[in-house]
C-alpha cells in the first residue's frame, strides 16, 4: 500500500475534520473514502461513448426485452 503525503490550508483541514467527524471517520479515512469513490466513477468519455450505444438502439432493445 503507498502512502501520499498532501498539505491543504488549515482552514480546509478544519473543513475535513468537521466532515469526517459527520460521518463518523477519522480525516484520513473519510479522504481515503472519497478517493475511492472519485475513482471508482467511470471514464467521461466512456459515459458518452455508453449514452449512444444506449439511444442508437434504443428501438432494438425494446423489441429485445
Amino acid at each position: 500500500m503507498a502512502t501520499i503525503t498532501v498539505e491543504i490550508e488549515d482552514s480546509k483541514a478544519i473543513i475535513l475534520r468537521e466532515k469526517a467527524r459527520k460521518f463518523g471517520l477519522l480525516p484520513d479515512q473519510f479522504v481515503t473514502a472519497s478517493i475511492e469513490d472519485l475513482i471508482s466513477q467511470p471514464d467521461p468519455d466512456f459515459e458518452i461513448a455508453m449514452r449512444k450505444v444506449l439511444s442508437k438502439n434504443k428501438e432494438l432493445y425494446k423489441r429485445l426485452s
